[in-house]
């Protein structure tokens, strides 16, 4: 066998041993590593520092431009009491604005039922409001109704910056997470490795309808009696950790 030949041959060896290497490590990292799975939740409360409501004004009349003059005027009241009780117009804005057609449904003396008539139009118009100062909250209350909120939306109590209470949280979802992990480890006779996976969820408070969410006082007191609580901001993890062999 010449030099060539013998080259040759010594090169297709080392490529073959090194596609069999290469699908070893391939094979090896394909298995799944031993892991333990666990998951922690951290919940933080605060006061609330500021409200966020929504208001609806909503006008009925036989026509549509009737309905919309009227809406138009109470919205326009109550957008210029907003504004000469403190609130900023960055905290103002329309949240809903609609327009739909109002129906009868007559039936004959058989009970047939006839053709639908149009009766009249609804317009509605909502606005939502964030005051910065809860202490309020009852006195833009009293006063958006005064001047012709009729329908209910929804009022929030929340934070401005939550941010802080969500770090908190987020905190102690992971010690507890590594708490469990370090328990169940210990009842398996095994040691943790480091951290493979995590991933989290976090939660804020949702808005709540009107009348669920405080009292509304229907006599002469005036603004009705509002209390704000706490806000509850829950962090959710959920981490591998894998165990040393």
């Amino acid at each position: 066998m010449n030099t060539r030949v013998k080259f040759r041959f010594a090169l297709l060896n080392i490529l073959f041993l090194s596609c069999v290497i290469a699908g070893e490590v391939a094979a090896a990292s394909d298995e799944p590593v031993p892991r333990i799975s666990v998951t922690g939740e951290g919940k933080v409360d605060i006061p609330p520092d500021m409200a966020v409501l929504v208001l609806s004004v909503n006008r009925e009349a036989t026509t549509a431009r009737e309905a919309l003059t009227a809406n138009s005027a109470a919205m326009s009241k109550v957008l210029g009491a907003m504004t000469a009780l403190g609130i900023d117009k960055r905290d103002l804005q329309t949240a809903n604005f609609d327009i739909q057609p109002r129906y009868t449904y007559p039936t004959r003396p058989d009970g047939s039922g006839e053709a639908p008539r149009l009766v009249g139009y609804i317009v509605r118009n909502s606005l939502s409001v964030r005051v910065r100062d809860i202490s309020r909250v009852g006195e833009v209350l009293d006063t958006s109704v005064t001047l012709g909120v009729n329908e209910g939306g929804s009022i929030l109590f929340t934070n401005d910056d939550p941010s802080a209470a969500i770090t908190q949280a987020r905190v102690k979802a992971m010690q507890e997470a590594l708490a469990k992990a370090r328990t169940l480890a210990e009842a398996a006779g095994v040691k943790l490795g480091n951290v493979l996976d995590v991933s989290e969820q976090n939660f804020s408070p949702r808005p709540m309808p009107m009348m669920a969410k405080m009292e509304m006082a229907m006599d002469s007191a005036g603004a009705p009696p509002i209390a704000a609580g706490e806000n509850t901001y829950t962090v959710t993890v959920n981490v591998s950790l894998a165990i040393v062999q």
